[in-house]
């Protein structure tokens, strides 16, 4: 297992993270007790849950799971989804993280969380009340890392820049949606993160699971799957070109010798500014094979193929100022002159 730093920090985490999602929902305890003593004789120092996630039964499980060994595991979990039915059980108020922040120690049975992760964006609080209020929860040792998830670019950029300039604890990571058929972050977020210094852990890098060898080009929807429950499958995000690029993963991965889901795991941690990418399984063995995309690499052939297959058109501007060094470089030869 290969450990990289969260971002310009110095906390170093595993490339694959063990996400829990399913804990509490598919995967009963007794099976989720596998799957994290599976990850962590594999390396894995990473582990990703959200209080949203089960309606609080992820983060319980993973909890009591990880109970006498909690110092062998960086712990992330989220803020911002509902967790009652009152007007301030969600969001990003300063009311609701204080009140959130203790019932996730509560349920993870722990006195800090390593990272805590805005969840979504709320539009409806001040960027500046959130960011106090977290940089408060630093101070009082029950939160080690900011970071958040799901920000648009210009979002991004102005929470870092009132952190900086209000000399609050700012974000040193950032998860978004990331695999070979959803790109989407190269063009405005990733160049963020890198110029900033934030960690990238990516949600999804297996496309909801469309990516894992189940599902034939063509295919949507297969039995016994989340497509077929209608749950936490990403369709709409894809590319519109996702059945070329699953069949050019199937044809690779057959080549290498590797399952589709590693392969397609391996690539996104192959890709520039990518710290780790969270894997989740309902199985101990899913999780198996899903944690087989660690330590190793892709044949530079085969991460050029799927490069090529999966790259999608740039968007304006980038799409009209990509290449406008050439004009500058090469003024005196503009036509126009």
């Amino acid at each position: 297992m290969e450990y990289r730093r969260m971002g310009r920090s110095g906390l170093k985490v595993s490339e694959i993270c063990l996400g829990t999602m399913t804990f509490g929902h598919g995967t009963d305890e007794a099976e989720a007790r596998r799957i994290v003593d599976m990850a962590l004789e594999a390396g894995v120092n990473f582990f990703d849950t959200a209080n949203g996630y089960a309606n609080g039964q992820s983060e319980e499980i993973l909890g009591r799971v990880l109970k006498g060994r909690r110092h062998e595991a960086i712990v992330a979990t989220k803020v911002f989804n509902p967790m009652g039915h009152r007007p301030n059980d969600s969001g990003m108020s300063r009311f609701h993280i204080m009140n959130a922040i203790d019932d996730s120690l509560r349920r993870l049975q722990m006195e800090y969380v390593d990272i805590y992760y805005i969840h979504h964006v709320d539009t409806q609080t001040p960027l500046e009340e959130m960011l106090r209020a977290l940089d408060d929860l630093v101070h009082a040792g029950k939160v080690r890392y900011l970071a958040c998830s799901n920000y648009e670019a210009w979002r991004l950029m102005e929470a870092l820049w009132l952190s900086d300039t209000k000399n609050l604890y700012r974000f040193e990571c950032y998860q978004p949606q990331y695999s070979l058929v959803v790109r989407d972050i190269e063009q405005e977020i990733i160049p963020v993160c890198e110029l900033k210094g934030l960690g990238v852990v990516v949600w999804s890098p297996l496309a909801g699971g469309f990516l894992t060898g189940k599902y034939k080009p063509g295919q949507r929807t297969v039995e016994g799957s989340r497509s077929e429950e209608k749950w936490a499958y990403p369709e709409r995000y894809f590319a519109p070109n996702a059945d070329e690029i699953l069949a050019t993963l199937l044809e690779v991965a057959a080549e290498v010798g590797r399952s589709p889901a590693q392969v397609a795991v391996r690539w996104t941690l192959e890709q520039p500014a990518i710290t780790s990418a969270i894997i989740g399984a309902r199985t101990a063995q899913q999780a198996e094979d899903n944690l087989r995309a660690g330590g190793w690499h892709l044949p530079p052939e085969v991460l050029q193929r799927l490069n090529e297959v999966s790259q999608q058109p740039d968007r304006y501007p980038l799409s009209m100022e990509r290449n406008m060094h050439e004009r500058r470089d090469s003024a005196v030869k503009m036509p126009s002159w």
